[in-house]
Protein backbone atom coordinates (compact mmCIF):
# COMPACT_ATOMS: atom_id res chain seq x y z
CA UNK A 1 0.00 0.00 0.00
CA UNK A 2 2.73 2.40 1.04
CA UNK A 3 4.50 1.44 -2.19
CA UNK A 4 1.74 2.15 -4.28
CA UNK A 5 1.43 5.52 -2.56
CA UNK A 6 5.42 6.39 -3.15
CA UNK A 7 4.61 5.21 -7.00
CA UNK A 8 1.68 7.71 -7.66
CA UNK A 9 2.78 10.88 -5.57
CA UNK A 10 5.28 12.28 -8.03
CA UNK A 11 2.79 12.74 -11.14
CA UNK A 12 0.11 13.67 -8.11
CA UNK A 13 2.51 16.68 -6.77
CA UNK A 14 3.20 17.60 -10.41
CA UNK A 15 -0.13 18.19 -10.40
CA UNK A 16 -0.72 19.92 -7.58
CA UNK A 17 2.38 22.52 -8.76
CA UNK A 18 0.33 23.54 -11.28
CA UNK A 19 -2.54 24.20 -8.99
CA UNK A 20 -0.82 26.05 -6.83
CA UNK A 21 0.44 28.39 -9.66
CA UNK A 22 -3.21 28.52 -10.71
CA UNK A 23 -3.89 30.06 -7.05
CA UNK A 24 -1.46 32.76 -7.04
CA UNK A 25 -1.80 34.25 -10.26
CA UNK A 26 -5.48 33.68 -9.73
CA UNK A 27 -5.60 35.15 -6.73
CA UNK A 28 -3.78 38.80 -8.07
CA UNK A 29 -6.51 38.56 -10.96
CA UNK A 30 -9.09 38.25 -8.39
CA UNK A 31 -7.45 40.87 -5.86
CA UNK A 32 -7.02 43.78 -8.49
CA UNK A 33 -10.63 43.00 -9.98
CA UNK A 34 -12.49 43.51 -6.76
CA UNK A 35 -10.18 46.13 -5.58
CA UNK A 36 -11.25 48.25 -9.08
CA UNK A 37 -14.34 47.59 -9.65
CA UNK A 38 -15.38 48.11 -5.48
CA UNK A 39 -13.77 51.51 -5.83
CA UNK A 40 -15.53 52.49 -9.33
CA UNK A 41 -18.64 51.05 -7.89
CA UNK A 42 -18.86 52.90 -4.88
CA UNK A 43 -17.15 56.17 -6.05
CA UNK A 44 -16.55 56.10 -9.78
CA UNK A 45 -18.48 57.79 -12.81
CA UNK A 46 -22.02 56.60 -13.79
CA UNK A 47 -20.28 54.80 -16.81
CA UNK A 48 -17.34 53.40 -14.71
CA UNK A 49 -20.00 52.23 -12.13
CA UNK A 50 -22.43 50.65 -14.57
CA UNK A 51 -19.69 48.69 -15.96
CA UNK A 52 -18.43 47.28 -12.99
CA UNK A 53 -21.96 46.24 -11.62
CA UNK A 54 -22.18 44.85 -14.77
CA UNK A 55 -18.98 42.48 -14.29
CA UNK A 56 -19.85 42.02 -10.47
CA UNK A 57 -23.31 40.56 -11.67
CA UNK A 58 -22.35 38.91 -14.20
CA UNK A 59 -19.54 36.90 -12.73
CA UNK A 60 -21.54 36.23 -9.69
CA UNK A 61 -24.63 35.02 -11.85
CA UNK A 62 -22.95 32.43 -14.18
CA UNK A 63 -21.37 29.21 -13.65
CA UNK A 64 -17.80 29.45 -13.05
CA UNK A 65 -17.44 26.59 -15.44
CA UNK A 66 -19.44 28.62 -18.61
CA UNK A 67 -17.03 30.92 -17.83
CA UNK A 68 -13.89 29.08 -18.27
CA UNK A 69 -15.84 27.60 -21.58
CA UNK A 70 -16.64 30.16 -23.00
CA UNK A 71 -13.11 32.23 -22.68
CA UNK A 72 -11.63 29.14 -23.70
CA UNK A 73 -14.07 27.75 -26.91
CA UNK A 74 -15.89 31.48 -27.54
CA UNK A 75 -13.31 33.83 -27.28
CA UNK A 76 -11.34 32.21 -30.38
CA UNK A 77 -14.36 33.61 -32.50
CA UNK A 78 -13.45 36.92 -31.88
CA UNK A 79 -9.86 36.64 -32.75
CA UNK A 80 -8.77 36.15 -29.21
CA UNK A 81 -6.65 32.62 -28.68
CA UNK A 82 -5.67 32.41 -24.78
CA UNK A 83 -3.16 29.34 -23.42
CA UNK A 84 -5.26 26.90 -21.45
CA UNK A 85 -3.32 28.23 -18.02
CA UNK A 86 -4.08 31.69 -18.94
CA UNK A 87 -8.13 31.05 -19.79
CA UNK A 88 -8.04 29.31 -16.36
CA UNK A 89 -6.14 32.86 -14.36
CA UNK A 90 -8.19 34.78 -16.15
CA UNK A 91 -11.45 33.06 -15.38
CA UNK A 92 -11.39 32.00 -11.84
CA UNK A 93 -9.80 35.53 -11.05
CA UNK A 94 -12.72 37.39 -12.50
CA UNK A 95 -14.82 35.52 -11.14
CA UNK A 96 -13.73 35.06 -7.47
CA UNK A 97 -13.03 39.18 -8.03
CA UNK A 98 -17.01 39.69 -8.16
CA UNK A 99 -17.64 38.04 -5.07
CA UNK A 100 -14.04 39.63 -3.33
CA UNK A 101 -15.61 43.12 -4.54
CA UNK A 102 -18.55 42.61 -2.65
CA UNK A 103 -16.36 41.98 0.18
CA UNK A 104 -14.14 45.27 -0.52
CA UNK A 105 -17.69 47.51 -0.80
CA UNK A 106 -18.73 45.91 2.52
CA UNK A 107 -15.25 46.62 4.85
CA UNK A 108 -15.19 50.29 3.72
CA UNK A 109 -19.08 51.00 4.50
CA UNK A 110 -18.26 49.20 7.52
CA UNK A 111 -16.00 52.57 8.65
CA UNK A 112 -16.99 54.71 10.79
CA UNK A 113 -18.38 58.06 8.69
CA UNK A 114 -16.58 60.26 11.80
CA UNK A 115 -13.45 59.37 9.82
CA UNK A 116 -14.20 60.59 6.15
CA UNK A 117 -15.51 63.71 8.44
CA UNK A 118 -12.25 63.53 9.64
CA UNK A 119 -10.36 63.54 6.50
CA UNK A 120 -12.42 66.20 5.22
CA UNK A 121 -11.54 68.57 7.99
CA UNK A 122 -7.94 67.80 7.54
CA UNK A 123 -8.84 68.95 3.84
CA UNK A 124 -8.19 65.43 2.08
CA UNK A 125 -9.51 64.10 -1.25
CA UNK A 126 -11.86 61.34 -1.62
CA UNK A 127 -9.04 59.41 -2.36
CA UNK A 128 -6.66 60.15 -0.53
CA UNK A 129 -9.02 59.48 2.81
CA UNK A 130 -9.72 56.02 1.06
CA UNK A 131 -5.97 55.08 0.12
CA UNK A 132 -4.66 56.60 3.29
CA UNK A 133 -7.21 56.39 5.94
CA UNK A 134 -10.34 53.80 4.75
CA UNK A 135 -8.37 50.74 3.38
CA UNK A 136 -5.55 50.28 5.55
CA UNK A 137 -8.62 50.17 8.54
CA UNK A 138 -11.14 47.50 6.22
CA UNK A 139 -8.28 45.71 5.09
CA UNK A 140 -8.91 44.06 8.85
CA UNK A 141 -12.33 43.22 8.26
CA UNK A 142 -11.54 42.41 4.59
CA UNK A 143 -8.87 39.04 5.60
CA UNK A 144 -11.67 36.84 7.14
CA UNK A 145 -14.08 36.49 3.87
CA UNK A 146 -11.10 36.80 1.68
CA UNK A 147 -9.68 33.24 3.23
CA UNK A 148 -12.62 31.65 2.34
CA UNK A 149 -12.82 33.28 -1.14
CA UNK A 150 -9.08 31.74 -1.53
CA UNK A 151 -10.02 28.99 -0.40
CA UNK A 152 -13.31 28.61 -3.26
CA UNK A 153 -10.90 29.54 -5.58
CA UNK A 154 -7.89 26.63 -5.09
CA UNK A 155 -11.16 24.25 -4.95
CA UNK A 156 -12.49 25.80 -8.05
CA UNK A 157 -8.69 25.30 -9.87
CA UNK A 158 -10.03 21.61 -10.41
CA UNK A 159 -12.28 23.00 -13.01
CA UNK A 160 -9.64 23.77 -15.63
CA UNK A 161 -8.91 20.00 -15.99
CA UNK A 162 -11.99 20.64 -18.34
CA UNK A 163 -9.90 22.52 -20.56
CA UNK A 164 -7.02 19.88 -20.65
CA UNK A 165 -4.59 21.69 -18.00
CA UNK A 166 -2.66 19.57 -16.20
CA UNK A 167 -3.60 20.35 -12.80
CA UNK A 168 -3.97 17.71 -9.67
CA UNK A 169 -7.50 17.27 -10.12
CA UNK A 170 -6.66 16.20 -14.00
CA UNK A 171 -3.38 14.30 -13.19
CA UNK A 172 -5.15 12.28 -10.77
CA UNK A 173 -8.31 11.33 -13.59
CA UNK A 174 -5.37 10.46 -15.94
CA UNK A 175 -3.68 8.26 -12.90
CA UNK A 176 -6.96 6.78 -12.11
CA UNK A 177 -7.14 5.65 -16.15
CA UNK A 178 -3.97 4.19 -16.60
CA UNK A 179 -3.82 2.40 -13.13
CA UNK A 180 -7.46 2.14 -11.97
CA UNK A 181 -6.16 2.73 -8.44
CA UNK A 182 -9.38 4.87 -7.11
CA UNK A 183 -9.12 4.44 -3.57
CA UNK A 184 -5.24 5.25 -3.30
CA UNK A 185 -5.55 7.90 -5.93
CA UNK A 186 -8.82 10.19 -4.56
CA UNK A 187 -7.91 9.66 -1.08
CA UNK A 188 -4.37 11.23 -2.12
CA UNK A 189 -5.74 14.39 -3.86
CA UNK A 190 -8.18 14.70 -0.76
CA UNK A 191 -5.37 15.14 1.78
CA UNK A 192 -3.39 17.35 -0.67
CA UNK A 193 -6.27 19.73 -1.78
CA UNK A 194 -7.25 19.63 2.57
CA UNK A 195 -3.70 20.30 3.03
CA UNK A 196 -3.90 23.49 0.75
CA UNK A 197 -6.67 24.70 2.26
CA UNK A 198 -5.57 24.20 5.78
CA UNK A 199 -2.41 26.19 4.80
CA UNK A 200 -4.64 29.59 3.82
CA UNK A 201 -6.38 29.32 6.68
CA UNK A 202 -3.01 29.59 8.84
CA UNK A 203 -1.74 32.20 6.42
CA UNK A 204 -4.66 34.34 6.27
CA UNK A 205 -5.11 33.88 10.47
CA UNK A 206 -1.39 34.93 10.51
CA UNK A 207 -1.72 38.05 8.78
CA UNK A 208 -4.76 39.13 10.43
CA UNK A 209 -3.38 39.04 13.38
CA UNK A 210 -0.52 40.83 12.51
CA UNK A 211 -2.00 43.51 10.49
CA UNK A 212 -4.75 44.25 13.90
CA UNK A 213 -1.81 44.13 16.25
CA UNK A 214 -0.16 46.92 13.54
CA UNK A 215 -3.08 48.53 13.27
CA UNK A 216 -3.40 49.16 17.13
CA UNK A 217 -0.11 49.57 17.73
CA UNK A 218 -0.68 52.64 15.21
CA UNK A 219 -3.41 54.12 16.55
CA UNK A 220 -1.70 54.06 20.00
CA UNK A 221 1.39 55.96 18.42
Amino acid sequence: MFAEILELLPELLRGTLMTVELTLCAAVVAITAALIAAVSKMYGPRPLRWLAIAYIEVFRGTSALVQLFWLFFVLPYFGVTLEPFAVGVVALGLNIGAYGAEVIRGSILSIDKGQWEAATALNLGRMQTLRRIILPQAFVAMIPPWGNLFIELLKGTALVSMITLGDLAFKAQQLNQNTLRTLQIFSLVLIIYLCLSLLITVLMRTLEHRVARGLLRGRAG
